[in-house]
């Protein structure tokens, strides 16, 4: 990317930025939209169907949930003041984060303002220059920030590849037998909607005296028992050592959290930036946060991973989650098809770089349980000559 002195100091121009990136095909903008979100909602005064959000199970103007929200801010108030080490903790951070960690079956749970500062907070309390984290080359930017953040030595293995990961693990501990070692990765991929192979992951971490970070975002209310992700599915969620998640996504709410051991919950108490220097989140949220997660592990939050599941299978049979990509290559590909799309009235995002590698980029198609089967249908016959 070129830059041109803004001023006689040379100061960078961000104009000069803008036009670069217009030109690469990766400028960004915010659109905002007309309407509440959902599976139907207005942009520019026109009616769209649309998958593009990752309100996975239709909870996020659910009427249940938003009175919760209500009778939350009814009875804690609008915002919670101060961080939750000074004078922030209040019931509902309390009660989410006990309920949290009974439905992931692990001691405790952490609560944090997002997901991202989920990420960023918890892996520099983890990990630090001794030590080693070990991240799938397809993680998300959360991630990544977080492992940078931490000043651990950083490597990276192939894309769910576990032959790699095994040799990777190998040489770290024949060179560091004394290193705090980390594996991370996502159960289901934000961008791709594949799985990680869980089980081989958890044997070579076992293996090599390795801990397992893994952050079940997409996967918290869409797969498992009870909606409780990946590793419930497989069982294996008493062998995972940090079960991060967010409430942004099949919740239908925002925030973040981390489910792991008693002690680690308790450093990360202590060094989880993200958590010790932010405001907490509003006990509001919190509040309807209980309610979210109820209706996530009833018959109800089965009767809507039944129904995701459907509408996945007439998109792309066989496909294990909610993300399904269709793969273009060039970024003006990715957006004209975005456009065409949203002509014949569909919300479906074109991704691009950095979010994911150069040349692939792509629609990234997010179904709902909320999205009617005639919706889901209409949507398959406009994709399948791509």
């Amino acid at each position: 990317m070129t830059r041109r002195s803004g001023t006689d100091l040379g100061s960078p121009d961000p104009q000069q930025e803008l036009a670069d990136l217009s030109e690469a095909g990766l400028l960004r903008t915010l659109k905002p939209l007309d309407s509440p979100t959902g599976p139907r909602v207005m942009r520019d005064g026109r009616e769209l169907w649309n998958f593009a959000s990752n309100d996975y199970l239709g909870l996020a103007t659910d009427p249940e949930l938003a009175e919760a929200f209500i009778e939350g801010v009814r009875k804690y108030g609008a915002g919670s003041a101060a961080s939750r080490l000074v004078c922030g903790t209040l019931p509902p951070h309390h009660l989410l984060e006990e309920a949290l960690a009974a439905a992931k079956g692990t001691q405790a749970a952490l609560v944090f303002s997002s997901g991202f500062a989920t990420a960023v907070g918890s892996l520099p309390a983890l990990a630090g220059k001794d030590d080693v984290l070990v991240l799938d080359k397809l993680c998300h930017a959360s991630l990544i920030d977080g492992a940078r953040l931490s000043g651990a030595t950083i490597r990276v293995f192939p894309h769910n590849d576990t032959t790699k990961l095994a040799r990777l693990l190998e040489n770290i501990r024949a060179k560091q037998p004394a290193a705090r070692v980390i594996v991370i990765t996502e159960s289901v991929f934000s961008m791709d909607g594949d799985l990680c192979p869980l089980t081989e992951l958890i044997e070579l971490k076992d293996r090599h005296g390795a801990l397992l970070f893994l952050d079940e975002a997409h996967a918290f209310g869409v797969l498992g028992p009870r909606g409780m992700g990946l590793a419930a599915e497989l069982g294996v969620k008493d062998r995972v050592d940090f079960q991060m998640g967010t409430f942004s996504k099949a919740a239908g709410l925002a925030g973040g959290y981390l489910a792991t051991t008693t002690a680690w919950r308790d450093l990360l108490v202590n060094r989880a930036r993200s958590f010790v220097y932010s405001t907490a989140p509003p006990p509001a949220l919190a509040h309807a946060a209980m309610t979210s997660l109820e209706r996530i592990t009833s018959s109800d939050g089965d009767h809507r991973r039944k129904q995701l599941r459907e509408n996945i299978a007439v998109l792309s049979a066989g496909h294990p989650s909610p993300v399904i990509p269709v793969l273009l290559g060039g970024n003006e590909a990715a957006l004209e098809a975005a456009a065409r799309l949203e002509t014949r009235g569909f919300l479906v995002p074109a991704i691009r770089y950095p979010t994911v590698p150069r040349g692939t980029a792509r629609l990234r198609i997010s179904v709902s349980a909320a999205h009617p089967p005639d919706a889901v249908a209409a949507l398959a016959s406009e994709i399948s000559p791509m």
